[in-house]
Order: structure tokens, then sequence, then C-alpha cells
């Protein structure tokens, strides 16, 4: 992405393409026992809008649906101080459960505007 000086990043490049973090998320456990179907060590990624879970491995909803509205603003830059930059581990939703979601972000994918959406820049 382009850094307009301020450290702050553009809209992207001008013929359209920008960048995104792929990001996996792994489960971690706690000091509490995890009561979820999200045994420690397993994980999913994140590349563009697409999610990729290793064969036969499965995620429960409920902490995915508490996962996915950080996702988009986690594959994007963030000012250093920003608490989406700093914050990676985030808790299971069940009040009862123990695990832990950690967000990393692993490389960096390039995407072009005209394949992600019909609305045309301006």
């Amino acid at each position: 992405m382009r850094d307009d000086g301020n450290g702050e990043h553009g809209p992207g490049s001008p013929d359209g393409t920008f960048e995104l973090w792929d990001l996996r998320v792994e489960v971690e456990s706690s000091e509490r026992p995890m009561v979820c179907n999200h045994p420690e060590g397993s994980w999913f990624e994140l590349r563009g809008e697409n999610l990729s879970f290793p064969d036969g491995q499965t995620f429960p909803l409920y902490p995915l649906a508490a996962l996915l509205p950080l996702l988009p603003a986690k594959q994007r830059d963030t000012h250093p101080a920003d608490w989406m930059t700093t914050d990676a581990v985030i808790a299971c939703p069940d009040p009862h459960c123990g695990g832990r979601f950690r967000i990393r972000r692993v490389g960096r994918s390039t995407f072009n505007h005209a394949d992600v959406t019909v609305v045309p820049l301006p």
C-alpha cells in the first residue's frame, strides 16, 4: 500500500491494485478448561474473502461468528498504536470456555479492484 508520508496508507495504487494481510487464526488454551469444540492447535486461514480449513477439520459456529467482524480490520494496514494492530488474542464468546483465538498476519496478497467489485473507481 502507498504511504502518504504521515504513516497513513492511501486508497491503493492508481492501477486499482491493493494489498490485504493473509491471516491465520489458531486456537490456544488458557488457565480455564475449554468446553467448546475447538481443540487447541486447530486453525483456519483467511486470504481475501476466502476462509480455508485443513482437510477434515471443523470449527464451531459461535466462536467463528465472534471472530468474523474483526478479521477484515486485521487484514488492513493499521496505525502502529491502534489496538487492532497490537491486540491479537480474542476470547471464546462462551463465558465458561477458556479457549482463545490468536490472529496472526502471515503474508500479503494483492487484489485488483475490478476483480472484487463492479463499482468503478472514481
